[in-house]
């Protein structure tokens, strides 16, 4: 691309050295340098770019794009007020905008994101769309998984996802928004069509501060929907949440409703939770409508009145909707039901905020026959204020096992003391290794309990010090339960 129609793409910079003819490369990556790179420094929680913006250069880089006092005397240094905004600019022009090409769809929230975004990725396939899928879970496109690190991706990768997902002839791309993404300005240069609000409670106030903080930081995927009333966009917000009416004030766009206990535009009512899904009836200006689908929960009929509101809004018929719900599978890792021979019931959930915790125990009462086991972990060198708080929650089970999560570079004792301090009852247990804390779970079950293993849903892996371990609840699980019951 030429170097100057790129440069066009961000209104504020200062160039010191000649520009190039072309940059044919775009990259954070100081270890991936090709001929005519433009390397772009990024300040991230470990590493500085900056410190490796020599080391690019002499690897042939022609272009530095910086935020700090750089000298270089071998590339040329343009300097910007923020890279990672910078970068999503540069990389929207370097893949020719791609988001303008599909409808993009972002969620955010504290708790549902990975839900409502596999629903809604599920139930457009199966109503004959293209689809791809970026967050918690990883890049799917058409079906086909892609491990991510993050919930929301830096800047260049979602724009080389979303042109992926372009030339594969997607016609949707359904983004889980963090907040510390669209802080942290990773969003830039992504045109959304439709926002969607999940809920805000206790979580990242290590990183935001403040709770009023936290939801004005989700309130910025509404106003990226901007200020065009020509173009169609929509901003779907649950009307249980008492966050949506500031997030309503944020965009001038229609804004559709959802909910259970509040009014709303999509409403559930007479909802039934069994083991094997759950059914309800849809209030909605269209009329009353049956819906049964396998996703098992009282919040995941939240998740799917989003959905629901989603595709409505898109103009997409209530009966396809609804036709499609029934058929999705559950997202994994999220209230998933885990197949054993055993006279026992194990469930897998990412629960790992206080309110995803209290409604995960929610979901499974109304058709315990014996005890609920409940295993919480947290991850180290995280927001401690909500540990003790999840604790509590979870001392609504009948037995409860206290965990890590991903323990980092904090002691065991320092986050189970924590999580102890919130127990409101005395049956439980500390176990500072996950492996042992599962099998511990498995092995106080008797015939009939219920099992809810919360924290790490769907991720194979452990962070233990900075190393990834490999480490899967539901193998482990697995594994125990056959030892116990063969």
């Amino acid at each position: 691309m030429n170097s100057k129609e790129l440069l066009a793409a961000i209104p504020h910079h200062q160039i010191k050295g000649a520009l190039p003819e072309n940059i044919e490369h775009l990259t954070i990556d100081s270890r991936d340098i090709k001929a005519d790179s433009m390397f772009v420094c990024i300040t991230g929680y470990t590493v500085d770019g900056h410190n490796f913006a020599q080391q690019a250069a002499d690897q042939g880089a022609s272009v530095i794009v910086a935020e700090k006092p750089l000298t270089i005397d071998n590339a040329t240094v343009i300097t910007v007020e923020s890279t990672s905004r910078t970068l999503g600019l540069l990389a929207a022009k370097f893949y020719d905008y791609p988001s303008k090409l599909l409808h993009m769809i972002g969620v955010t929230g504290t708790n549902g994101k990975t839900s409502v975004a596999g629903i809604l990725h599920a139930m457009l396939m199966e109503l004959g769309e293209k689809s791809a899928l970026t967050g918690t879970i990883g890049f799917n496109l058409n079906g086909q998984l892609h491990p991510s690190a993050n919930t929301t991706n830096d800047t260049l990768t979602t724009q080389q996802m979303i042109a992926h997902a372009r030339d594969e002839d997607c016609s949707h791309m359904t983004m889980e928004v963090s907040s510390h993404g669209l802080v942290l300005g990773r969003l830039a240069g992504v045109e959304f069509d439709t926002a969607i609000f999940t809920n805000l409670t206790h979580d990242h106030l290590d990183f935001h501060g403040t709770m009023a903080e936290y939801g004005h930081a989700k309130g910025l995927l509404f106003s990226q929907l901007g200020q065009d009333l020509a173009n169609q966009k929509q901003a779907i917000l649950n009307a249980d949440d008492p966050w949506s009416s500031e997030l309503a004030k944020m965009t001038p766009h229609p804004v559709y409703t959802y909910g259970i206990q509040n009014d709303a535009q999509f409403k559930a009512k007479d909802i039934q939770l069994t083991h094997e899904g759950t059914t309800f009836t849809l209030d909605c200006t269209d009329g009353q409508f049956g819906v049964s689908m396998k996703l098992l929960g009282e919040f995941n009929v939240s998740n799917a009145l989003a959905a629901i509101a989603a595709l409505y809004a898109e103009g997409y018929r209530l009966d396809e909707i609804l036709k499609a719900l029934a058929a999705i599978a559950p997202v994994e890792g999220r209230m998933q039901k885990v197949e054993l021979e055993a006279p026992l019931s194990v469930f897998i959930d990412y629960a790992h905020t206080p309110d995803a915790i209290e409604k995960a125990i929610h979901a499974v009462q109304d058709f315990k026959k014996n005890r609920i086991i409940f295993l919480v972990g947290t991850g180290g060198n995280r927001d401690k204020t909500k540990r003790p708080i999840m604790a509590e929650k979870a001392s609504v089970a009948d037995y409860v096992v206290l965990t890590t999560d991903d323990p980092r570079d904090e002691s065991y004792e320092s986050i189970l003391g924590d999580l102890q301090a919130g127990m409101t009852h005395d049956n439980f247990a500390c176990i500072g290794d996950r492996e042992e804390a599962v099998k511990h779970a498995v092995q106080q079950a008797e015939a009939g309990d219920i099992i809810i293993l919360a924290g790490k849903g769907h991720e194979d892996y452990q962070i233990i010090g900075s190393t990834k371990y490999p480490h899967s609840d539901k193998e482990i699980a697995v594994q125990e339960a056959l030892k116990k019951f063969q």
